[in-house]
């Protein structure tokens, strides 16, 4: 008899590597290294990178895994997440609560006593919110996208308060551009999912509305909202044109994508939108970084 049959399945390095998630991980971290670079009139010291990604990734990792803790029950009912290490035995519940709660108080405290205090109160807030109430509130209601959408975009406010810069025309353009750009990614994540999260009673608009008609009508909605916003910096006179030809490219793109799912909600149009989302964002970023630095 093998070890894994009599002993249960076995924890290893890759099991702690996918409760952070990794991949939504460093999209944060990504939109938070933009906010660093673009905010102020010039790049922070190095030392400011270290320190606001480092406390940062820590308290990111601590509540995606406090997150999967607390969404064991219905993570264990879709197929989609069933594989991940809570809901296969392969990390137990005091395992990823223990680290989840060590990962926030490292992360808070790294951030507490090397960056400017508001840093960690917004990183706090953010948790609170991502944490305690959009977490639990995705089975209570479909309100929660825009909830957990504000969690999403924190990580850019923490960015530019590193650089005491949070309220810069590129602080709050890049916070609107995450903010709104998590609608369409979010619901086209929904519909193509809405299976798994109506088995798992999740309450996302695919669900709560089999025609698709409200995922579909949030997603446009968050789209167009997206094309002034990301435009802000060129009429605010930050960055050049070249920035307002590629922000307006991409926001149509995006647009476009959701309009298409929006006038026939299926399963192409929305893995297209999810696929335009996942190049979106990346490119709004070097973008605005570019349009910054030239």
């Amino acid at each position: 008899m093998s070890a894994a049959k009599q002993f249960g399945p076995v924890t290893t390095p890759g099991d702690w590597w996918q409760l952070i998630r990794p991949r939504i991980l460093g999209l944060v971290l990504l939109t938070m290294t933009a906010a660093i670079l673009t905010a102020g009139e010039r790049p922070p010291a190095w030392p400011v990178f270290v320190h606001a990604l480092a406390g940062s990734g820590l308290l990111i990792a601590g509540a995606i895994a406090l997150n999967q803790r607390l969404e064991l029950r219905s993570d264990a009912k879709m197929r989609r997440t069933g594989p991940r290490p809570l809901p296969s035995g392969r990390l137990s519940v005091r395992q990823a609560t223990w680290f989840g709660i060590l990962a926030s108080a490292a992360g808070i405290g790294w951030l507490a006593l090397a960056l400017p205090p508001v840093v960690a109160l917004v990183g706090l807030v953010s948790w609170i919110v991502y944490v305690w109430l959009y977490t639990p509130l995705k089975l209570l209601s479909a309100w929660q996208t825009p909830l957990g959408a504000l969690a999403g975009a924190a990580p850019v406010v923490m960015g530019a308060a590193a650089t005491g810069a949070p309220g810069s025309i590129p602080a709050l353009t890049l916070f609107g551009i995450v903010y709104f750009w998590q609608f369409p990614h979010a619901m086209a994540v929904a519909w193509l999912c809405r299976e798994d999260f109506a088995a798992a009673g999740l309450k996302v608009a695919a669900v709560i509305d089999l025609s698709g008609r409200i995922a579909a009508a949030v997603s446009l909605l968050g789209a167009v909202l997206l094309v002034p916003v990301s435009l802000a910096p060129a009429w605010a006179g930050v960055t050049g044109w070249g920035y307002a030809l590629v922000a307006s490219i991409l926001g149509l793109g995006y647009l476009a994508c959701s309009a298409a799912f929006f006038v026939r909600t299926g399963e192409r149009t929305a893995r297209t939108l999810l696929r335009c989302s996942l190049v979106y964002l990346p490119a709004m970023c070097a973008a605005l970084l570019v349009g910054r630095l030239m």
